[in-house]
């Protein structure tokens, strides 16, 4: 089986938008991916792709970890990720594409046009906000935009931010992948863009971190609100119209 470069090369950019931006690569790689693979597939491999992208994180941001955020908004993430992985099956693909094109539109606009929009530090949105991030991370394989705005409730030191949410995203990711495996998402003929993606994360990490000390991190995250944006009608496009 040919390896697809130009896909490869997207996971980078993916990777790298997502450390800037501070949502993580599964929300722009989970659409690129569906223009590949099958979104079964896309799951499983962005399950995989998480866990070198959130290893390298933790590696390159390690100034500290918040384990009070860990507990709140962690564990509450695993166990519905586990929860969404298994609903997963029970949805079409088609309804589910859908599904994330909307999510995608509906959560970029939100960041767009309501830029002081907070969520209060409190342990209730705390558990809340953990909760539907690992919702959606288990049917629709991206959450970490819902679990970034929960933290933003916490004004964190930027290192201890990226570093916390990776920690957290990365049990869910370990966790997800077990039943995305067991569901059989991941297939033999898509284990030949693991070491691939497992580069990738380490690579996009280190180039995402590199960028962000130089340059405000508020333009960047503009930019990749409007790529989700983007992303989000194109997805919804691809799946009603081809």
């Amino acid at each position: 089986m040919k390896v697809n470069v130009i896909f490869l090369l997207l996971a980078l950019g993916a990777e790298i938008v997502g450390t800037i931006g501070g949502f993580g690569s599964s929300v722009f790689f989970v659409p690129i991916g569906n223009f590949y693979f099958d979104f079964y597939s896309v799951l499983g491999l962005t399950a995989v792709f998480h866990l070198s992208s959130n290893l390298s994180k933790i590696m390159l941001f390690r100034k500290g970890l918040d384990k009070k955020l860990i507990i709140r908004i962690g564990i509450p993430s695993v166990i519905m990720v586990i929860v969404g992985g298994y609903l997963s099956s029970l949805f079409v693909p088609y309804i589910l594409e859908i599904v994330l094109g909307c999510f995608l539109i509906s959560l970029s606009l939100l960041f767009l046009l309501k830029k002081d929009f907070q969520i209060a530090p409190n342990f209730k949105e705390s558990i809340i906000g953990g909760s539907l991030s690992g919702l959606s991370s288990g049917i629709l394989g991206t959450g970490g935009a819902i679990r970034g705005l929960t933290m933003a409730a916490f004004n964190l030191e930027k290192s201890i931010f990226i570093a916390t949410s990776a920690f957290i995203d990365f049990m869910v990711d370990l966790s997800r992948t077990v039943v995305y495996y067991q569901n059989g998402y991941i297939h033999d003929h898509d284990f030949i863009y693991i070491p691939f993606l497992f580069g990738i994360g380490l690579l996009g990490t280190f180039i995402g971190k590199r960028i962000l000390i130089k340059i405000p991190q508020d333009q960047f995250k503009r930019l990749s609100l409007v790529l989700i944006l983007i992303i989000g009608v194109v997805t919804i496009v691809k799946v009603t119209l081809w």
